[in-house]
């Protein structure tokens, strides 16, 4: 695996090395040590799955407060989608600044978010389905959101999302 850390500390691309003969590929998206090496999450309580009938859904920006925080580590396993992150890290020196990442079943890379950060994305095709490792089991009164298009954020989106949920279009302005 090979892990490039985005602008965001702590957070990473994790781009997967693939072995290919006759039959196909195999790779490994999953190593302890290697994660452990760099003081990432590598216990993993709950796997989740999201999947999208269509191109333009949007997705957060979700994230759980304390003592509840999660870290996950998020790959798209059918068609493609642009993943962001923000940082909500008061203590941060990128504190309120975003990454954005495209991942696709097609090129495998995933995407470590540590705690503190919000995530979401924007399917970028029909059918796309997201797979995620999240180190903490999901309590409903610790789930939170920012809005994708707070200008408090800036986040430049590839196109405006077609498909939300009524509560990811209610998120209020971030204040802090």
């Amino acid at each position: 695996m090979i892990f490039t850390e985005l602008e965001l500390p702590g957070a990473y691309v994790v781009d997967v090395e693939t072995h290919e003969d006759e039959r196909g590929h195999f790779a490994r998206i999953f190593d302890d040590a290697e994660f452990g090496a760099l003081d990432l999450q590598t216990y993993w309580p709950q796997i989740s799955v999201a999947f999208n009938e269509e191109l333009g859904t949007l997705r957060g920006l979700h994230y759980q407060e304390k003592p509840h925080a999660e870290a996950k580590l998020v790959r798209c396993v059918r068609g493609s989608l642009h993943d962001v992150i923000v940082d909500l890290r008061a203590d941060s020196p990128t504190f309120k600044r975003w990454a954005g990442v495209p991942l696709s079943a097609a090129s495998g890379r995933m995407l470590y978010v540590p705690e503190g950060l919000a995530h979401g994305y924007l399917t970028l095709e029909d059918e796309t389905e997201a797979l995620y490792l999240i180190s903490a089991p999901y309590v409903a009164e610790s789930g939170r959101g920012v809005r994708w298009d707070d200008p408090a954020f800036g986040i430049e989106w590839p196109a405006d999302p077609r498909v939300m949920s009524d509560k990811d279009t209610a998120w209020p302005d971030f204040t802090r």
